[in-house]
């Protein structure tokens, strides 16, 4: 059974920074892309940033590049995505995906297995 577990989210000031993390079980890590996804209160979930299985491509939503940044540990199971220069709008709850896709992948739909999501939540 896969399990994608999200940790890091928080509380923090605009400009400020967190890191969160995803650990992966029960799924060949490291065969495969995986995805970081964000829904805002009233909003649709939304693509954040994806990173391929190897992890020497990324590509973000034009709204956190250069802000954010995608990584992973294949040796851990573990998914990052490190956010810095937040802001209010980067609130909302993220997700980790995993996909059944060695190359990134951008829709939610190619995505197969999810995580419960951590809060970030960014005060002005």
């Amino acid at each position: 059974q896969v399990q994608l577990v999200e940790s890091g989210g928080g509380l923090v000031q605009a400009g400020g920074s967190l890191r969160l993390s995803c650990a992966a079980s029960g799924h060949t890590f490291s065969s495969y892309a995986m995805g970081w996804f964000r829904q805002a209160p009233g909003k649709e979930r939304e693509f954040v940033a994806t990173i391929n299985w190897i992890g020497d491509t990324t590509y973000y939503a034009d709204s956190v590049a250069g802000r954010f940044t995608i990584s992973r540990d294949n040796v851990k199971n573990t998914l990052f995505l490190r956010m810095n220069s937040l802001k209010p709008e980067d609130t909302a709850v993220y997700y980790c995906a995993g996909s059944n896709f060695a190359r990134v992948v951008v829709t939610d739909t190619q995505y197969d297995y999810w995580g419960q999501g951590t809060q970030v939540t960014v005060s002005s």
